[in-house]
C-alpha cells in the first residue's frame, strides 16, 4: 500500500510540472512551513533527547521524540504542532539527529558559496569556523547513535576544494587584492592561514575528492537509498515517507526535466488561465538569486507562441523583451550580440501584432489591469476558455515601448565600446545598425499612430543620432542594403511560406553542430574536404533559414531621399515638440551634418543663431562632448572653405587644454595632477564614442597647427620688432614653437606637428618654398576631401604671409624695396603685392610708402627713443612674471591655461567643458 501512494503521488508531481508551477510552489511552501514547525519541535525535543541519551549512555531518536511529542515537560511544543496536524491538511517529515546535523551543515556550506561570489572574506571566516563546529557536532551525534567512527560527509570536502581553489586564484590576483578594503583583506589572509594549515590533516582526503568528482552522484544516491530505508522505518501516521519528499524536491530542482515538460503539452488543451497564473509566476520570480535567466527567456518565448488572445500575446511580448534585457543587468558589458538581435526581432513581431490590432494600445500611463476588459469579461467568458475580445472596444496595456528603443540602442552603442574596431565583428556588428534604424521607423510610425506627443521626439532623437555624421554615400548604400535584405526576406516567404520561415528555435533548445576535427597534410588534400564541408553547410543553412536571419523584414520600403532630407525631417519635427535638451542635440547634430556636407555659412550662421558656446557649460556632459564635436567638424569645414581664421578660433578652444582625447571623448588622458577614482575612470570609458564615428586627431592637429602657422607668424614676428603688439594669442602654438626653437639639435621631420614646426621655422626667414615643401609631405592630405583645391589655396596663403613676415623682419634693414623683386620672391602677381603692403601701411604695420613712378616701397626708419627701449624692458618683465604665475595657477588646477572670460565667444565656454567633458557623447 506504501509503495502505491508513493508511485500515485509521484506521477501526480510530475504530470504538467509547467503550468501547475505556481500551485505546487505555493503547496511546497505550505509544507515546508509545516515541515519547519514540525522540525522545530522536534529538535527541541531531540536536544532533551540528546542529553538524556548521553548521560544514561543509551536511546533512540525514535524513542527521544516519541517521548519529547507526548511528553508532559514538552506541552507547549505539542500544542504547536496539535495545531498544524489537527485537521491532517499537509504532511509532516521526521528527520534523525543525523540528517539534521547534515542539513545544517549543507545550509553553512551553501550560504559560503554565496558569500564567495560577492568575495565577502569576513563572512566566509565566520562560515568557516562555523562548517567545522557543526561536523564537530554532527559527528558527536552520529558516533553516540552509531557503532564505530563517524564518517565525514562528502560535500564537506567538496567546499573546502571550491574554498581553497578560490584562495589560491585570489591570493594570485594581485589587482583583486589592492582592491580590497583593510578589513576584508585583513580576513582573506586570516582565512588564507586557517585553511591552510586545517587541510594539511586532510590532504589524502581532499585530493581523493579533487580528482573523483563524479563520485558524488553515486554517493549521494547511496546516501538518498539510506535515508529511504530510514524514512520507512519512521514514517507518519499519514503513509508520507522522507523518501517520496526527497524524489519531489529533486524533480523540482532539476532544469532538464523543466525544459522537457516545456513543450508536453498540447497547446489546445492549454487554457487562458494557464498561461496567465504561468505568467504570473515568471514575473513574480524575476529578481531573485538563483533564478536562471535565459530559461526566463525561453519560457516566456513559448507563452507568447500559445498565448489565446492577441491581448495576452503583446501582454507576453512585452514581458518577453525584459526578460531578454535582464539577462545583461551590467551596466559595464554589453548583451550578447544574438540576444540583441533576437530582442530587435520580438520588437518588430510586437509592432506587427499591434498594427494588425488597432484596438490595442501600449501606453506607459495605463493602469495596471486586466487588458482583456477588466472582471466583466472573465464573467462572461466559460470556464477554462479564454475571453472574447471586441475589436470596437479599446484595449489598453501598461508598458513602454520607447524606452525599449533606447535600451536596445544602449546595448548597440555599449557593444561598439567593447569590440576590437580592427576587427571583422566589429563591421558585422556595424550592420546590425539598419535593423535598429528599420525598428526606429516602425515605432515612429506606431507612435503616430496612437499619438504620443512626448514620446516621438525622444525616438527622433535617436534615429537622429545615428545619421547625422554619416555622409551621403554611406547613407546611399545602408539604403541598398536595406533594400536587398528586405528583397531576400520577401523572396524566402514566398518561396516556403510566413508560417513555415517564422518558427525560430530557441537558443537553449536549437541542435548543437559537432565540430569534426580538421587534418591538414602536405599535399592538401584535407584543405579540399574541409572546403566541401563548408559549402555543405552552407547549403543546410541556407535551406533552414528563417526571417530571424535577416535584418529588415519582408515588405519594409526605406525611404529613398537624400540625407540631408532625412537630418533636416528629424529636426523639424524635434523643433516643434521636443524639449530643451531634445532641441540642443537637435540643432548640434544638424550643424555637425552641415559642416560634414562643407555647407560652412548655414552651420556658421547656425551655431551663431543657438547662442549654444554661452550655456554649454551648464548642461550635461553628453551634450558638452556633442559640441565640442560640432566645434571640431566645424573648424574642419572652415578650412576646407578657405576662412584660416574662423578654423583657427574654433579649433584653439579644443587644444587650449592639451585634453583633446577627453573633449571628444575619444580616449582616456591620464593626468599627473588629478588621480582618478576606479568609478571615474569606468565613468569616463562608459562614455566613449565608438571608433567609426571618431574624428581624426592627426588630422585635427595638423589642421589646427597649420591655421594657427599661417595667422600667428606674422604677428610673433611683428612683435620681435614692435613692442605696441602682442606676441602671440595662441598660446598652445606660442609654446610648441618656444619648444622646437630651444632644441639643441632639430633633425629632420618625424611626425606631422614636426613638418609644420620646421614649415614655421622657414617662415619666419621668409623661405616659403621650405615651408610649403614640407606642407605638402604631411600623410593627413589623404584625408581632406578635394585636397587639391584645399592643398593649393594653403599654398597660396603661405606665401602671402610669408611676404608679410618677410616685411616685417627685415623691413628696418632696406631704404626702399622693389615690388618686381618680393613678386619674384615670393612667386606672388603684381596686384597680390601691392594689395598686401596696401594693407600693411594703412595698419600702420609697415612704416613706408609706395613710389609709383618706379613700383618700389620707401621705407621710413623710425628709431625708438630711450623712453621706448625702457617701456620695452619694462613689458618683456612684466610678460615673464604673467607667465609665472600662470604657470603656477596651472600646477594647481591642472591642465592648461584659465581664462576668467565669461562672457560666452572667448575660452569661457571651454572652461566648464574642459573641467567636465569626457561623458558619454550620444551624439557623437
Amino acid at each position: 500500500g506504501r509503495e502505491a501512494r508513493t508511485a500515485a503521488s509521484g506521477a501526480g508531481a510530475m504530470s504538467s510540472r509547467f503550468w501547475g508551477g505556481g500551485s505546487d510552489e505555493s503547496d511546497d511552501d505550505s509544507e515546508d512551513e509545516e515541515s519547519g514547525s514540525g522540525s522545530s519541535s522536534s529538535s527541541s525535543s531531540g536536544s532533551d533527547s540528546d542529553s538524556s541519551s548521553s548521560g544514561s549512555g543509551s536511546g533512540s531518536d525514535s524513542d527521544s521524540d516519541s517521548d519529547s511529542d507526548g511528553g508532559p515537560d514538552n506541552r507547549f511544543a505539542a500544542s504547536g504542532s496539535d495545531d498544524s496536524d489537527s485537521e491532517d491538511e499537509g504532511r509532516r517529515v521526521i528527520r534523525s539527529a543525523k540528517d539534521k546535523r547534515y542539513m545544517e551543515l549543507e545550509q553553512t556550506a551553501d550560504e559560503m558559496r554565496n558569500k564567495i561570489k560577492i568575495n565577502d572574506w569576513l563572512s566566509i571566516s565566520a562560515l568557516f569556523d562555523k562548517l567545522n563546529k557543526q561536523l564537530e557536532k554532527a559527528q558527536r551525534v552520529v558516533s553516540a547513535h552509531d557503532t564505530g567512527s563517524a564518517k565525514t560527509p562528502r560535500f564537506y570536502y567538496k567546499i573546502l576544494v571550491e574554498l581553497e581553489d578560490y584562495v589560491n586564484a585570489t591570493f594570485e590576483n594581485k589587482e583583486a587584492k589592492k582592491k580590497m578594503s583593510p578589513t576584508n583583506a585583513k580576513a582573506f589572509n586570516a582565512t588564507r592561514q586557517k585553511l591552510k594549515k586545517h587541510n594539511r590533516e586532510i590532504e589524502a582526503e581532499l585530493q581523493a575528492a579533487r580528482e573523483a568528482p563524479e563520485d558524488e552522484g553515486s554517493e549521494s544516491e547511496s546516501e538518498s537509498e539510506e535515508e529511504e530505508e530510514e524514512a520507512e522505518e519512521g514514517a507518519t501516521g499519514d503513509g508520507t515517507t522522507a523518501a517520496e519528499t526527497a524524489v519531489l524536491d529533486r524533480m523540482q530542482t532539476k532544469a532538464e526535466k523543466e525544459k522537457a515538460r516545456l513543450k508536453s503539452m498540447d497547446p489546445k488543451d492549454i487554457t487562458y488561465e494557464m498561461v496567465q497564473k504561468k505568467l504570473k509566476d515568471i514575473i513574480m520570480s524575476r529578481g531573485k538569486k538563483g533564478t536562471d535567466r535565459m530559461e526566463q527567456v525561453d519560457q516566456l518565448t513559448y507563452l507568447a507562441s500559445v498565448a489565446k488572445t492577441t491581448s495576452q500575446t503583446v501582454q507576453v511580448l512585452l514581458h518577453v523583451v525584459s526578460a531578454q534585457f535582464d539577462v545583461n543587468p551590467s551596466m559595464s558589458t554589453h548583451m550578447p550580440v544574438k540576444l540583441w538581435r533576437k530582442c530587435g526581432h520580438t520588437l518588430m513581431k510586437l509592432i506587427k501584432v499591434l498594427n494588425e490590432n488597432p484596438h490595442i494600445t501600449v501606453m506607459e500611463t495605463a493602469e495596471e489591469d486586466k487588458p482583456e476588459g477588466g472582471e466583466e469579461a472573465d464573467e462572461k467568458a466559460p470556464s477554462g476558455k479564454a475571453p472574447v475580445e471586441d475589436p470596437s472596444k479599446p484595449v489598453t496595456i501598461q508598458g513602454n515601448i520607447v524606452a525599449y528603443v533606447e535600451r536596445l540602442d544602449d546595448e548597440y552603442f555599449k557593444s561598439l565600446q567593447c569590440i576590437d574596431p580592427h576587427s571583422k565583428e566589429y563591421c558585422d556588428r556595424m550592420h546590425d545598425e539598419i535593423m535598429f534604424l528599420v525598428l526606429a521607423d516602425m515605432i515612429t510610425n506606431y507612435i503616430v499612430r496612437i499619438g504620443d506627443a512626448e514620446a516621438l521626439p525622444r525616438v527622433t532623437l535617436r534615429r537622429l543620432e545615428h545619421l547625422y555624421y554619416k555622409p551621403e554615400e554611406v547613407y546611399q548604400a545602408m539604403a541598398t542594403f536595406a533594400e536587398s535584405e528586405a528583397a531576400e526576406a520577401a523572396a524566402l516567404v514566398a518561396e516556403k511560406g510566413e508560417a513555415a520561415v517564422e518558427v525560430v528555435l530557441e537558443p537553449s533548445l536549437a541542435p548543437k553542430k559537432e565540430k569534426k576535427p580538421v587534418r591538414v597534410n602536405e599535399d592538401g588534400e584535407e584543405m579540399e574536404e574541409l572546403e566541401e564541408e563548408e559549402e555543405e553547410e552552407e547549403e543546410e543553412e541556407a535551406k533552414t533559414k528563417t526571417l530571424s536571419d535577416f535584418l529588415v523584414p519582408p515588405g519594409y520600403e526605406w525611404k529613398r531621399q537624400p540625407v540631408r532630407d532625412v537630418v533636416n525631417g528629424f529636426t523639424k519635427l524635434i523643433y516643434a515638440k521636443g524639449d530643451e535638451r531634445t532641441k540642443a542635440r537637435a540643432m548640434l547634430c544638424s550643424i555637425f551634418h552641415y559642416a560634414l556636407g562643407n555647407d560652412w555659412h548655414m552651420a556658421r550662421d547656425l551655431m551663431l543663431m543657438s547662442h549654444l558656446q554661452e550655456n554649454i557649460q551648464h548642461m550635461d556632459i553628453s551634450t558638452q562632448i556633442l559640441f565640442n564635436r560640432t566645434m571640431a567638424q566645424l573648424g574642419l569645414c572652415a578650412f576646407r572653405n578657405s576662412h584660416i581664421a574662423e578654423a583657427s578660433g574654433c579649433l584653439m578652444e579644443l587644444f587650449a587644454t592639451n585634453r583633446i582625447k577627453e573633449l571628444l571623448a575619444q580616449g582616456v588622458a591620464n593626468s599627473r595632477y588629478h588621480e582618478k577614482t576606479a568609478e571615474q575612470e569606468k565613468l569616463e570609458r562608459r562614455r566613449q564614442m565608438p571608433f567609426h564615428m571618431h574624428v581624426n586627431l592627426e588630422l585635427l592637429e595638423a589642421v589646427h597647427l597649420m591655421c594657427a602657422m599661417i595667422t600667428e607668424v606674422p604677428g610673433m614676428a611683428a612683435a620681435v620688432h614692435d613692442f605696441k603688439q602682442a606676441r602671440s594669442s595662441n598660446r598652445p602654438f606660442q609654446k610648441l614653437v618656444d619648444n622646437y626653437e630651444k632644441q639643441m639639435f632639430s633633425g629632420p621631420p618625424e611626425n606631422g606637428r614636426d613638418h609644420i614646426m620646421a614649415a614655421t621655422t622657414a617662415m619666419f626667414k621668409g623661405d616659403w618654398a621650405t615651408a610649403v615643401r614640407l606642407v605638402k609631405a604631411l600623410q593627413v592630405w589623404d584625408l581632406v576631401p578635394n585636397k587639391d583645391a584645399v592643398c593649393d589655396m594653403v599654398v597660396s596663403c603661405i606665401k602671402e604671409e610669408s611676404l608679410r613676415t618677410y616685411l616685417f623682419t627685415y623691413s628696418s634693414l632696406y631704404s626702399s624695396m622693389s615690388q618686381e623683386q618680393l613678386c619674384t620672391m615670393f612667386d606672388l602677381e603684381p596686384k597680390k603685392v601691392h594689395s598686401i603692403v596696401s594693407k600693411m601701411i594703412i595698419n600702420e604695420e609697415l612704416h613706408g610708402s609706395w613710389d609709383q613712378p618706379t613700383r618700389s616701397i620707401v621705407m621710413h626708419n623710425v628709431e625708438p627713443t630711450r623712453l621706448q627701449h625702457l617701456a620695452v624692458t619694462f613689458t618683456e618683465k612684466l610678460s615673464t612674471l604673467v607667465e609665472a604665475n600662470e604657470r603656477a595657477l596651472d600646477v594647481r588646477v591642472g591642465g592648461g591655461p584659465v581664462s576668467r572670460d565669461y562672457s560666452g565667444g572667448g575660452r569661457g565656454w571651454q572652461d566648464g567643458a574642459a573641467m567636465q567633458v569626457g561623458g558619454r557623447g550620444r551624439g557623437g
